[in-house]
């Protein structure tokens, strides 16, 4: 990414997935310059560290448009907690209104930095596909049931009955390498479902290679499979590792689901300048 002098940049946090952002309308970089840039600078304990880095750009069929990158320095479709800082972000900036249209490979995502409250945004994001549940996944010579469905990026989900004792790094790592989702692996869900409109979800990621704090198209995902496992009904209240409230909502015809929402918080943690001594 070549830019003369120091990056302005917002840090910013949607449910506890935090995010570097970045005005950059802007010719865009190589695949490998952001690639280089993105790895450096999510560095925690050496760099900014973030889970992912958002790049603002313009767009000639919505409001504006975005780039979305893994900690690895990947580009992925969709990061749903992502949309809602870019909202907010593009919001405060002047570069849209509170309500607006912006471009993601996965879609046109519809936004709303609602009215009367601290940094909350609202999000309706392309309808999801390839819904395939009750999927035999062997990992580590045990059969585990998992859940299939691609809400801009795929995610597999797991129901459990005890989220503090399951192996998410273990099992999700496994999931996201498993040889049923090759080329490009899965996101891995732990979920427990508390009555039928709210849920608890841990999530391991694929790009950052962890668990994080939230994940909102997982948290999605998870709302959408409930749903058609008949475990709950909409809207879906999940609460997250990082102990934040996601709100999904969505409207179900069969076995598609349409309309579907995310809501959340998008916080602005601190803004600054990245120097070189960051890229290091």
């Amino acid at each position: 990414m070549k830019q003369k002098g120091p990056i302005p940049f917002w840090k910013m946090s949607g449910s506890g997935n935090d995010f570097i952002m970045i005005d950059y309308r802007k010719p865009t970089p190589s695949q490998d310059e952001m690639r280089m840039f993105v790895s450096k600078v999510c560095r925690r304990g050496l760099s900014v560290g973030a889970d992912g880095v958002i790049l603002i750009r313009t767009s000639s069929v919505a409001d504006y448009g975005w780039c979305y990158y893994n900690a690895d320095g990947g580009e992925v479709e969709m990061c749903a907690n992502g949309s809602r800082c870019a909202a907010r972000f593009a919001f405060e900036n002047g570069i849209a209104p509170a309500k607006h249209r912006f471009e993601t490979l996965a879609g046109i995502v519809e936004a709303e930095v609602l009215p009367g409250s601290v940094g909350r945004v609202r999000v309706r994001l392309p309808d999801p596909s390839g819904l395939r549940l009750n999927i035999p996944i062997p990992i580590n010579g045990e059969q585990h049931v998992g859940h299939l469905v691609n809400t801009g990026v795929p995610h597999v989900v797991y129901f459990v009955d005890d989220l503090e004792k399951v192996d998410v790094v273990g099992i999700g790592r496994k999931t996201r390498y498993h040889s049923l989702f090759t080329p490009k692996g899965t996101n891995a869900n732990f979920v427990t479902v508390i009555n039928p409109h709210q849920m608890m979800i841990r999530t391991y990621e694929r790009g950052v290679e962890n668990e994080t704090l939230a994940c909102g198209t997982g948290a999605i995902a998870a709302a959408l499979i409930a749903t058609a496992l008949e475990k709950l009904e909409p809207p879906v209240h999940l609460r997250t590792r990082g102990g934040v409230m996601l709100i999904v909502d969505f409207k179900r015809e069969g076995s598609d689901f349409k309309d579907t929402t995310l809501e959340g918080d998008a916080r602005i943690i601190y803004k600054g300048e990245i120097l070189k001594e960051a890229m290091l």
